[in-house]
C-alpha cells in the first residue's frame, strides 16, 4: 500500500507504528497509516485482516 520512496514498514511489521499517517482524526481518537492500519489514540490498533492489538498499558506503582 506505501507510495513513499522509502518503504514504510508493514502491517506485520513489529514497528508497523512508524509507518506514515494517510488520514488523521484526531476528533474521533485515530489515524489510519500507509500500511492500512488503523492506530488509536490510546496505543490500540486495528490491522488490515481485522486483528485487533490491545492497547499498551503501563502498571502505576504508588509508592
Amino acid at each position: 500500500m506505501c507510495q513513499h520512496r522509502t518503504d514504510c514498514p508493514s502491517a506485520e511489521s513489529s514497528d508497523r507504528e512508524a509507518a506514515e499517517p494517510v488520514a488523521r482524526h484526531p476528533e474521533q481518537g485515530w489515524s489510519l497509516l500507509c500500511n492500512g492500519v488503523l492506530l488509536f489514540d490510546d496505543t490500540g490498533e486495528l490491522l488490515p485482516d481485522g486483528r485487533v492489538i490491545a492497547p499498551r498499558r503501563t502498571l502505576l506503582i504508588a509508592a
